[in-house]
């Protein structure tokens, strides 16, 4: 990978070469404006709409579908949005997810999931928040369950699940509606 130096207003002039006078020293172009760094986490990655993928998907940075994919897509900590356009069968894992193209397939988000007017899922969401504009279309079942966040001690406990038991009625209670019942 070679290096590329860009030439600074202040650095002075290179000298011509020997044996050349100033007027034979190869032209120098304007200087060249500096290019803005860009990361790809500043902007999301786009899938076009005449792209179509068969297979899994996973990155690490925001992703927006505006084609066609038949597969997982894992997006740990970062948002998939499926475009007007785009047309997603299988499963999704990422952060947060909005719909505002196609789905058919289970979300499991660890923030939110909208699902926007123009937007279709058939299946199942895990998600501690969901949004259904009104116009979206929806059929599944939703789990709105808060997950803990995981510390060291929660994540090697299991998790216990507890059912509420109906308690026994107290005997005075008993007494008092057999007393009313009789009109006594």
């Amino acid at each position: 990978m070679a290096w590329i130096k860009q030439k600074n207003e202040n650095d002075p002039a290179p000298a011509p070469a020997p044996g050349r006078t100033v007027a034979e020293s190869p032209r120098q172009s304007a200087p060249a404006q500096p290019q803005r760094e860009t990361r790809s986490s500043d902007r999301p990655v786009n899938i076009g709409k005449s792209v179509q993928i068969k297979g899994d998907l996973t990155g690490n940075e925001d992703l927006t579908i505006e084609g066609k994919l038949d597969g997982k897509v894992m997006l740990q900590g970062h948002q998939l949005t499926i475009g007007a356009n785009g047309q997603i069968r299988g499963e999704i894992r990422a952060k947060s997810v909005v719909v505002v193209g196609q789905l058919v397939g289970n979300i499991n988000a660890d923030d939110r999931v909208e699902i926007a007017a123009s937007g279709s899922m058939s299946g199942d969401i895990r998600a501690p928040r969901v949004v259904l504009v009104d116009g979206a279309s929806f059929k599944g079942s939703v789990d709105m369950e808060k997950r803990p966040a995981a510390t060291s001690a929660s994540a090697t406990q299991p998790i216990q699940s507890t059912k509420l038991q109906p308690q026994p009625e107290r005997k005075s209670e008993r007494q008092e509606r057999e007393l009313v019942g009789a009109g006594k």
